[in-house]
């Protein structure tokens, strides 16, 4: 696993990156708000913690511009900020959990691994449908030797459906399932990025397509061979 810690306490950040290597988890920091959201921007990491206070630019303009940038990686959030309307402002910004400082180092790397077994499916690495198969961590698609890679949302989708087995999931079900239960999201943003996924189904030409059953859901399918490489419902 690898992680990213934006952090201006240097000795703090130190001592998680020992801590995290005994674990298993290959920790990168960033000591200010700026550098921490080109790295967060430019590599790929399975989590980033970010603290609130940063020099440069903080934590929650760092969570707004990386979600407005497109960046899913799961985010926790760990300040000294603990009332309610911050925990309530780094959530509605787009962070996945929030820890407070003081806190105990155990229960940081418990949160994380939580948060990235949610993210890459209950502890499944893998899971396949037809000639495909979706890393549920890197959210890299892959059909022999070609692959592609998916964004979070993308990667959260396509696994519900794989996950299905070639049965119908309600439109309110995905969106709940890829979005949360208390986001706005709507029909339009579930077609558009079954519209996304559709386009990378046809780019490495694969035979499973998504059925779009109007106003009700989407199934995967496996084309008929004339047809591999299509999308199942254009």
């Amino acid at each position: 696993m690898k992680a990213l810690m934006i952090e201006d306490e240097k000795k703090l950040a130190a001592a998680m990156q020992y801590l995290f290597k005994e674990n298993g988890v290959d920790l990168e920091t960033a000591f200010d708000g700026e550098t921490g959201y080109e790295k967060a921007l430019n590599n790929r990491y399975d989590v980033i913690i970010s603290d609130v206070m940063l020099p440069k630019k903080n934590g929650f303009e760092v969570l707004a511009d990386l979600r407005g940038d497109g960046v899913e990686t799961p985010v926790i959030m760990l300040t000294a900020l603990g009332t309610v309307p911050d925990k309530i402002k780094g959530l509605k910004t787009g962070a996945d959990d929030y820890l407070t400082k003081p806190f105990d180092s155990d229960e940081l790397l418990a949160r994380i691994f939580a948060l990235t077994r949610r993210a890459g499916g209950a502890g499944q690495n893998e899971i396949s449908f037809g000639d495909l198969t979706l890393d549920c961590v890197s959210g890299e698609l892959k059909k022999g030797d070609e692959s592609v890679k998916l964004n979070f949302k993308e990667k959260e989708l396509l696994k519900t459906l794989f996950a299905a087995k070639g049965t119908l999931v309600l439109k309110d079900a995905l969106i709940d399932k890829v979005w949360g239960y208390d986001s706005d999201a709507g029909d339009n943003s579930l077609e558009a990025y079954v519209s996304f996924l559709r386009k990378k189904l046809r780019y490495l030409k694969s035979c499973v397509g998504v059925k779009n059953y109007q106003k009700t859901g989407y199934r995967c399918e496996i084309l008929p061979e004339t047809y591999a490489g299509g999308n199942g419902n254009d």
